[in-house]
């Protein structure tokens, strides 16, 4: 579009090309609701006030908001391609969303995130991405590639909708001032990128040397104080509301209390399912505003709070020079969409998105699960005395660094599901090499059965978590058969499924198709196996996951997050057991141990 045409019907010396007329504009820099229409030159608004169109829709009755920005996501959580994505949330409003490809990239390095910003070129919304900053996510996962600072600053180089390094997961790497680790700060500054962040309880001096470091965003809060040091400290605070990570009831007091300055909203993972009937970031706005946060504030932390920070600076509100990406709403409560547009052109109406072209992967990215059959005996656990064990906990990704005492005697560690006790493994996928990480596992509330997925954040091999060996491996060679995906065995038998056979981590049906078969999951892990975790899968594909705290595993076996060590899954003898009057055998703390010492 000529710029001097879109300055003519701004005028209104010419007409539109779209005019909404009749609605009131909420505008994010005030929070005001403005009367007037909305004139559409090309892709761009032209002018809110009195104007003619070649084409006027009457939207007399509604509420015109900017098109919400997910601030940081992960398609591959979602296990939808590109097209599929988009066709799940444009009728609730999403039109843009910045990725953090780390889960395609752990598997294909660059090339894979380079292919599905390519099958994305056509879609009617913007993909972004930050430049992966952590594939693997430290020494301690086995990815199937390495990217460097070099190959970082190649891809930002070459790709124009790259706008900066993702989340930096090694932050005792940039604490500790790792040469290798600031270098990719350092190329991603150089190109003119803004680093996010990802610093779970990072409080006092290691908190100032990360943000000290040019980190300028976290997304990992989950409680009020440490969002508020966060803050205070000029961090930007993306609030999260996910399928298993669920943040805004903790955080949203933040927003009212000091206002939503610095902070943003974002989804990070969420299921399918979860798109389909609750929403995308329209469930998250609404979510912040049932909770107390008022609406023009909870809108702006999805609109213009993240196309600030990342620097869209055409996205973000419905003004003259801004993208023509609007929604319609009825009201500032549920925020459903009636329509939306997507650079003046109408996406979605009535919950039904429209023109989303088919997309497709390469061929290449399948095939990419490699394991040498699994056999039960394979996953047997020796062990004696007292056992570390990951404690899970619903609603979040951070696990506990249990101990568990063994009975008397005791030569193996083996599940008890009377005692919430379960066995987790972590098998190499990438490479075959037949490296096997075991541990045990409570909070999932299996009573039988084992549950497996390629999702294993962030290196992506394989995690199943399980009561019965035989169960647990038949759930592995399951995974590898299909190329890739989620699954439930009972008794040997398969329940229920999730194919994803595109790098293991998407699928390539329609959406309602694959929301349907990780409802029936979560529903066989409930109903078949006993789970009583909520999001359990999800849950599960984060027990890999080396960066959150406290206790997590890899094929590498038990990695301390806090101590960013690996350890054995026996508790030495010589260290003295705080619970060492308690009676049955039980579940002691991790820092009680510290504390002993």
């Amino acid at each position: 579009m000529d710029l001097a045409r879109r300055i003519a019907v701004a005028r209104g010396d010419e007409p539109a090309d779209l005019v909404l007329r009749g609605g009131r504009v909420l505008s994010v820099f005030t929070g005001e609701l403005l009367d007037g229409d909305v004139a559409v030159a090309g892709e761009h608004i032209a002018g809110i006030g009195r104007y003619r169109g070649s084409q006027e829709v009457d939207v007399s009755g509604l509420i015109l908001l900017p098109g919400f920005i997910d601030a940081h996501m992960h398609l591959e959580s979602t296990k939808l391609m590109v097209d599929e994505f988009a066709r799940a949330v444009l009728p609730w409003g999403t039109t843009t969303v910045v990725l953090d490809p780390h889960e395609i990239a752990n598997v294909f390095g660059l090339d894979g995130v380079s292919a599905l910003l390519a099958s994305a070129g056509e879609m009617p919304l913007d993909y972004y991405v930050m430049a992966p900053s952590c594939v693997p996510a430290s020494p301690f996962e086995s990815s199937a590639y390495t990217v460097s600072a070099d190959d970082i600053a190649g891809f930002l180089a070459s790709e124009p909708r790259a706008l900066g390094l993702a989340e930096l997961m090694d932050f005792p790497g940039v604490v500790r001032a790792d040469p290798a680790v600031l270098r990719k700060i350092e190329v991603t500054r150089a190109a003119g990128g803004h680093v996010d962040g990802h610093a779970p309880r990072l409080a006092g001096p290691a908190l100032n040397a990360y943000l000290a470091a040019g980190v300028g965003s976290d997304h990992e809060c989950t409680t009020l104080e440490e969002a508020r040091e966060k803050l205070r400290l000029g961090m930007q605070i993306m609030i999260r509301e996910g399928s298993a990570t669920r943040d805004v009831e903790a955080l949203i007091p933040l927003v009212i209390e000091h206002g939503p300055a610095n902070c943003m909203l974002c989804t990070d993972d969420r299921e399918p399912h979860h798109l389909l009937a609750a929403g995308h970031m329209n469930d998250v706005v609404r979510k912040a505003v049932a909770l107390g946060c008022a609406p023009a504030d909870a809108v702006i932390m999805a609109t213009l709070h993240p196309a600030r920070w990342h620097r869209l600076w055409e996205h973000g509100a419905v003004a003259p020079g801004y993208l023509a990406d609007i929604l319609a709403v009825e009201e500032l409560e549920s925020f459903r969409p009636v329509r939306v547009w997507k650079r003046g052109r109408l996406v979605a109406a009535d919950g039904v998105a429209l023109g989303v072209p088919k997309a497709t992967a390469p061929e290449w990215m399948r095939g990419s699960v490699h394991i040498a059959t699994v056999h039960p005996d394979d996953l047997r656990i020796r062990a004696t005395g007292q056992v570390r064990v990951i404690g899970v906990e619903a609603g979040g990704i951070v696990t506990r660094n249990l101990v568990w005492r063994l009975p008397t005697g005791a030569t193996v560690a083996a599940p008890d599901p009377a005692r919430d006790l379960a066995k987790v493994a972590v098998i190499e996928r990438h490479r075959g090499t037949g490296r096997i990480g075991l541990g045990l596992v409570t909070g999932f509330g299996l009573r039988r059965g084992a549950l497996a997925s390629t999702h294993a954040h962030d290196a992506h091999n394989l995690v199943v978590v399980g009561v019965d060996d035989a169960d647990m491996a038949a759930a592995a060679n399951r995974l590898a058969e299909i190329g890739g995906g989620q699954v439930a065995v009972v008794w040997g038998r398969v329940v229920a499924e999730v194919r994803c056979p595109i790098g293991g981590l998407l699928s390539d049906l329609p959406a309602e198709q694959v929301a349907a078969a990780v409802r029936s999951l979560e529903e066989a892990a409930s109903r078949e196996l006993g789970a009583t975790l909520p999001a359990p899968i999800m849950t599960m594909s984060f027990l890999a996951l080396s960066v959150i705290p406290e206790l997590k595993i890899s094929d590498l076996g038990l990695i301390d997050t806090v101590a960013f060590e690996v350890v054995p899954i026996e508790v030495p003898a010589s260290r003295p057991d705080p619970a060492a009057v308690a009676a049955p055998a039980g579940l002691v703390e991790a820092a009680g141990w510290e504390a002993a010492e």
